[in-house]
Parts: C-alpha cells; sequence; structure tokens
C-alpha cells in the first residue's frame, strides 16, 4: 500500500482546485466542472458498489474498519453513502481537537461549534477556527458552512468575604 497522505490537507488542496477550476471563464470552465461531476459520480456509485459487496448485514466490523478511515470514511461521507449521520461524525471529530471544542448542531448544512478557551486546562492549548473548519468539513463534507461561536467568557472570581458583611449592629441589644 502506498503511503499514507494526510487527508485533511489533500482534501484542503482538492479543495482549492477545485475553486480555481469554478473561477475559469467561459465554456472551458463549465466543461470542465461538468468533466469533473461526471467523474465523481461514477467513482461513487462505483465505491457504492464496493461498500455493498464487502459490508453484509450484520457486518459491523467491517463497516467499522471502513468508515474509521479518514479517506474512505470522507470519500462515504461525500457521496452520501456514510452509514453515520453528519451530526454522529461532526460530534467524533470536534471531541478529538483541544481545547474544549463543542458541537452545538447542524442547522440547514451549516454546523455550529462552539470554541474553548484551553478546554480549562491552564494550559492553553486549543483549537484555532481554520484548524475546526478543516476537521469538520473533512468529517462531514456534504456540510456548506461552519459557524465558530467563541465560549462565553468565564466569570470574574469574587471573594466569598467580599460579599459577607459583619454584622450591623441592632439598637435595643438586639
Amino acid at each position: 500500500m502506498a503511503e499514507e497522505p494526510d487527508v485533511e490537507a489533500t482534501l484542503a488542496d482538492l479543495d482549492a482546485l477545485l475553486g480555481r477550476v469554478e473561477q475559469l471563464p467561459g465554456a472551458a470552465g463549465e466543461l470542465a466542472l461538468e468533466a469533473v461531476s461526471a467523474l465523481a459520480e461514477v467513482y461513487g456509485a462505483a465505491l457504492a458498489r464496493a461498500v455493498a459487496i464487502a459490508v453484509r448485514p450484520g457486518d459491523d466490523a467491517t463497516a467499522a474498519a471502513l468508515t474509521a478511515d479518514p479517506l474512505l470514511g470522507s470519500l462515504l461521507a461525500l457521496h452520501g453513502i456514510h452509514p453515520d449521520a453528519a451530526e454522529v461524525r461532526v460530534a467524533r471529530a470536534v471531541d478529538g481537537l483541544p481545547g474544549g471544542v463543542e458541537f452545538l448542531g447542524i442547522t440547514d448544512g451549516v454546523a455550529d461549534v462552539r470554541m474553548g478557551a484551553g478546554g480549562g486546562c491552564g494550559c492553553g492549548a486549543s483549537a484555532g477556527a481554520e484548524e475546526v473548519r478543516d476537521a469538520v468539513l473533512a468529517a462531514a463534507p456534504e456540510l456548506a458552512e461552519v459557524r465558530t461561536v467563541a465560549a462565553p467568557a468565564a466569570p470574574a472570581f469574587v471573594p466569598l468575604a467580599s460579599l459577607t458583611r459583619a454584622p450591623v449592629p441592632v439598637a435595643g441589644g438586639r
């Protein structure tokens, strides 16, 4: 087997190339996009057939092995044949990121994630917005966008002693 590619980097490069193809003016650009689309459709159909042949009913181990592979899992998702819902895949992807990134949900093809602030570890290690976006879109390429929300500010520390007052003497000895 060939050397394992960096799947996220490869997919990001492919996305950039397709973006450039989309910018080609005129008939040449339209023809290039049509060819890419047709090729992707053929590969998707072939992949669906291969999965149907390889994964027999009740064969959860083979299905799990296929979906756990970053490249195969991404291609299964891209072609709409991944057995796990996008929500499950995105939750799994952000769970592996540093810094307490929290998956909030998917609405109309947009994944919402809350960015942590070091995950409470005090180490300052947290995923950046671009890293989060790349991880989410690698797990669920069918999504249109990833929206990041900053974590709410941590409440200020107020010492308990400052909230209590010394008892006020009451007139009359009480």
